[in-house]
């Protein structure tokens, strides 16, 4: 019979990252059903709740301690899950803590014992997460905040402090990051070079220098400023911060920025300091049209676009799809994306050929999966329903096993596009892990898969081995995730 087991380790802090491998660990093991390893504050509390995961031992845990959740087929399987994490956890913190290495408990202790450190990355749950970055501000600390779940008023206060200490507040829900040519968070290993990135996208910043490092460019700096920054109740406060920060760099020759479109009031005065400075600058906002640009900016339309206006304009190879053939009667396309910001450029790209297109996090023009009917559909499965109590997809691709069967069962999709998304924070074989699960899978006049993979040949999967694993698996191939899209609409017969 089902059995779910929680332990708590009271006052045991585990950052977000670890956390989510370990649940991918603890996920995998033989007769576990669903897991999940959070700290216990009131919002990751509900997200185990809603997920059928929290018992009453994890009901009674505080924000600073450790919930270890398992569901599994029966008490057994369960306790056995759990203590073989538990030993790893132990065994995790052991080897951090052991007698010969100090580790600091607070940001005042960790400055003191690092003075020339110039950035803080916190990670924490969300309701400690703008105090912590708070002290790192008064320490005149640049703050990376992987963290989310920080209210709108905090991220104003925290980027109010930041300018007035002259330093950058990144985030919250800052996930990608490449300063002095060290990857942070979800981040690839890249080329240094001339160009410099500000985005509110991770996945978009990742796209746009791999894209860029691949095909002969470098990257100065790649800041992350999260998600809201370019909301109007935030004002675009980091990107202008970041915006001066790459401006004032000699090393800096190219300034690209990436996000969705900016609120109403913001956009005007992120153009108006665009205007201000003598570089040029690429601005790829998602879905964006009608874009009155400054005479030293170029708009554009895709994060591969983006790319290739930083290096000049020179087109990219474009994707080979010789020699498949369209099921016949089958028309749709099914998109199964790890990548958001992936996510909404094909979904771009399928509008722009006159598709009609539905997602779970639609971009504009793009209808809602609850009302797809024969739309193509687009899904993001790093959204919130798919992830609550679960690792995200790029850390446990897992999550692309039910939609990919689904997708494939379906008699009247005829592509799946799937994203690969390599580099620091990722899973250490995605190709791999898809490889598997398709071999698990019924394939006779099945839809074919066309993918991408967003890495460079430097990154710790390596790009390469990744784009191999693919192919072997029957999988076409493009250079990038638009191409990738644009490789589906010729199969389609239509011209974009």
């Amino acid at each position: 019979m089902e059995h779910t087991l929680n332990k708590v380790f009271q006052g045991f802090y585990k950052d977000s990252v670890a956390l989510m491998r370990l649940s991918r660990d603890l996920a995998a093991m033989d007769g576990v059903n669903e897991a999940a390893l959070m700290m216990g504050s009131p919002s990751n509390k509900q997200i185990l709740k809603d997920a059928g995961l929290l018992a009453d031992d994890g009901a009674t845990a505080e924000g600073g301690d450790l919930i270890l959740a398992v569901r599994a087929k029966d008490s057994d399987a369960a306790k056995k899950a759990a203590e073989v994490i538990e030993t790893q956890i132990m065994s995790q913190t052991r080897a951090a803590t052991g007698d010969t290495v100090w580790q600091p408990q607070t940001i005042r202790a960790a400055a003191k014992a690092n003075p020339d450190a110039n950035l803080a990355l916190i990670s924490v749950p969300g309701e400690f997460a703008a105090a912590e970055a708070r002290k790192a501000i008064s320490r005149g600390l640049n703050v990376m905040m992987f963290s989310d779940n920080v209210s709108i008023e905090d991220e104003i206060s925290l980027k109010v402090q930041a300018r007035e200490q002259g330093v950058l507040m990144m985030g919250p829900d800052c996930g990608t990051a490449i300063l002095d040519g060290v990857p942070l968070a979800f981040a690839n290993k890249v080329t240094t070079g001339d160009i410099g990135i500000v985005g509110a996208s991770g996945t978009g910043i990742q796209e746009v220098t791999t894209l860029i490092s691949n095909n002969g460019g470098g990257i100065s700096q790649a800041i992350g400023v999260g998600g809201r920054d370019l909301k109007d109740e935030i004002g675009g406060i980091s990107t202008l911060m970041a915006i001066d920060r790459l401006d004032a760099d000699p090393a800096t020759k190219h300034i690209v920025l990436i996000s969705k479109p900016p609120g109403k009031n913001v956009l005007p005065r992120i153009l108006e300091r665009v205007g201000q400075s003598a570089k040029p600058f690429t601005i790829c906002f998602i879905g964006a049209s009608d874009l009155e640009l400054p005479s030293n900016a170029t708009a554009a339309r895709t994060l591969k676009d983006a790319a290739q206006a930083a290096l000049g304009g020179d087109a990219f190879a474009e994707p080979a799809v010789s020699g498949v053939s369209v099921p016949k009667g089958r028309t749709g396309i099914r998109g199964l994306y790890s990548g958001g910001t992936l996510a909404a450029e094909t979904q771009l790209i399928l509008l722009d050929a006159g598709l009609k297109v539905a997602s779970n996090a639609a971009v504009p023009g793009a209808g809602s999966l609850s009302d797809a009917g024969d739309m193509h559909k687009i899904i993001d499965l790093g959204d919130d329903e798919y992830t609550q109590g679960r690792p995200h997809p790029m850390i446990d691709p897992e999550i692309r096993r039910d939609p990919l069967a689904a997708a494939l069962a379906d008699s009247t999709v005829d592509v799946v596009l799937i994203d690969i998304v390599i580099g620091y924070g990722a899973h250490p074989d995605p190709a791999g892990q898809l490889a598997e699960m398709l071999s698990t899978m019924q394939r006779a006049d099945n839809p074919t898969i066309i993918a991408s993979v967003t890495g460079t040949e430097q990154d710790p999967q390596i790009r390469s081995s990744q784009i191999q694993s693919l192919q072997a698996a029957g999988i076409l191939v493009a250079g990038s995730n638009a191409d990738a899209a644009m490789a589906a609409l010729k199969l389609l017969g239509i011209n974009s």
